[in-house]
């Protein structure tokens, strides 16, 4: 009887790291259908604002801070406000790259899994533009806020009506928020650091940025987090029982061999 053992091989090959250029086609596709599938759904401006002064009202009704009370502190700096504005046009895609990037090098499986609700997440909201357009709180006079980017720049909106880049009808969800707050919970649930935590600070700061610019309304977040929620019910990370870079964790295979040919 051959009683030699080896390594437990369990999740080897689940966790292999997918090919480089498919995903490369994968998540370009995905940046490319959030960045001009929302073109899909543009105007309908009348219906936006509309939209946009019963959410105001609605978040009045249900007490929550006045977005002007963020915007307040930004708008006592000149710098604060243009390093917000310059936060809001610049982090969003890069961070969310670079976060899969290196979970792909560094977490293969973690890597699929947050591919997978990301790509979930978005392709959602850019549902909701056809049912609920949505004007920002900018571009509602009710609000008294202050278009900081036209105002202070740096700007990536054009006047809307001759913006062909961006819907800016499109303020609910805000995936500004929802993707940070998935690069957050996926690093978190990644990485094993005591310092993990401190993740959540980039969708804080990109929370106060999206308000404080007066680009989306605090519902925009709320609703943002909602369908994260609902596909993170879904779509499962991987165990903690394996690493991520195709192999089983040294302790795991010491502590669970596999006898080969035990039985022949």
């Amino acid at each position: 009887m051959n009683a030699r053992t080896e390594p437990a091989e369990k999740g080897t090959r689940a966790i292999a790291r997918p090919p480089l250029v498919r995903e490369l086609l994968l998540v370009a596709g995905l940046f490319l259908v959030y960045k001009f599938g929302r073109q899909l759904a543009t105007g309908h401006t009348g219906e936006a604002l509309h939209n946009a002064r019963h959410v105001w009202d609605l978040e009045r009704t249900l007490q929550l801070p006045n977005e002007g009370s963020v915007q307040s502190v930004l708008l006592h700096s000149d710098t604060l406000v243009h390093l917000a504005n310059t936060f809001y046009a610049t982090v969003h895609f890069p961070a969310t790259v670079a976060f899969l990037v290196w979970l792909y090098l560094r977490r293969p499986a973690h890597y699929v899994w947050a591919r997978r609700v990301l790509a979930t997440v978005t392709s959602a909201a850019l549902v909701l533009p056809f049912v609920f357009p949505l004007a920002p709180p900018r571009m509602l006079a009710a609000t008294g806020l202050v278009d900081t980017a036209k105002v202070y720049g740096p700007s990536v909106y054009g006047p809307p009506t001759s913006d062909h880049l961006s819907n800016q009808f499109a303020a609910m969800p805000s995936l500004h928020f929802g993707w940070a707050l998935m690069v957050a919970i996926g690093l978190i649930v990644a990485t094993r650091s005591r310092w993990r935590w401190l993740w959540l600070l980039h969708p804080l700061v990109t929370l106060m940025v999206i308000i404080g610019t007066a680009n989306h309304y605090w519902l925009d977040a709320v609703v943002a987090t909602a369908m994260l929620g609902v596909a993170l019910a879904f779509i499962h990370p991987p165990h903690r029982t394996a690493t991520t870079a195709g192999r089983v964790q040294p302790q795991l295979a010491a502590e669970e061999p596999v006898l080969v040919g035990a039985g022949r």
